[in-house]
């Protein structure tokens, strides 16, 4: 590979990690071609990009991004790297834990801007609440208390009404 097509793919693998944000690097050596073209179809449908890297450019592509430090990442940069990018930081988690063989394994992992190195943090990978379903969950506890008064307020006017009612009903 001539030395101008390093230079653009290193970019191109950099731009990628600044756009979407979260990535996994996945060991897929195990898996033979069947398997991982349905690893494919599964990433696609989930909104995955699976992209299999030299691990030489994707350190260069790591090294040259400045804002974060990926240097915990580099010692698991052997062997064949698959790396998984999302916009959601435990898509690729939950499509891993589906596996119950343990094929793929996971390396490590970047996902909101904290580092995770080992297959044993897939299950902390894998819990990680995305962005939405963290607002989602501060919404539900701020209308619940809200909706608590309102019901109170309701069912105690019906109560008091009933009670008005049936008293200026009673024949005196």
């Amino acid at each position: 590979m001539r030395k101008e097509d390093k230079g653009v793919i290193i970019g191109q693998l950099a731009d990628t990690v600044k756009e979407y944000g979260h990535f996994y690097l996945v060991d897929t050596t195990a898996m033979d071609a069947a398997a991982t073209s349905e690893l494919r179809r599964k990433c696609f449908k989930a909104g995955v990009k699976l992209v299999v890297v030299k691990n030489s450019l994707l350190h260069k592509a790591l090294m040259s991004i400045e804002e974060v430090d990926f240097s915990p990442l580099f010692d698991s940069l052997k062997g064949t790297t698959s790396v998984m990018f999302c916009e959601t930081a435990n898509v690729p988690a939950k499509l891993l834990k589906e596996y119950k063989d343990g094929v793929p394994t996971l390396k490590a992992a970047y996902a909101e801007e904290g580092i995770y190195v080992g297959a044993d943090q897939l299950e902390a990978l894998a819990n990680i609440k995305s962005k939405n379903e963290v607002i989602a969950e501060i919404v539900a506890l701020l209308q619940s208390p809200a909706k608590n008064v309102i019901s109170a307020l309701q069912s105690g006017g019906n109560t008091i009404h009933g009670v008005l009612k049936t008293l200026g009903e009673r024949a005196e």
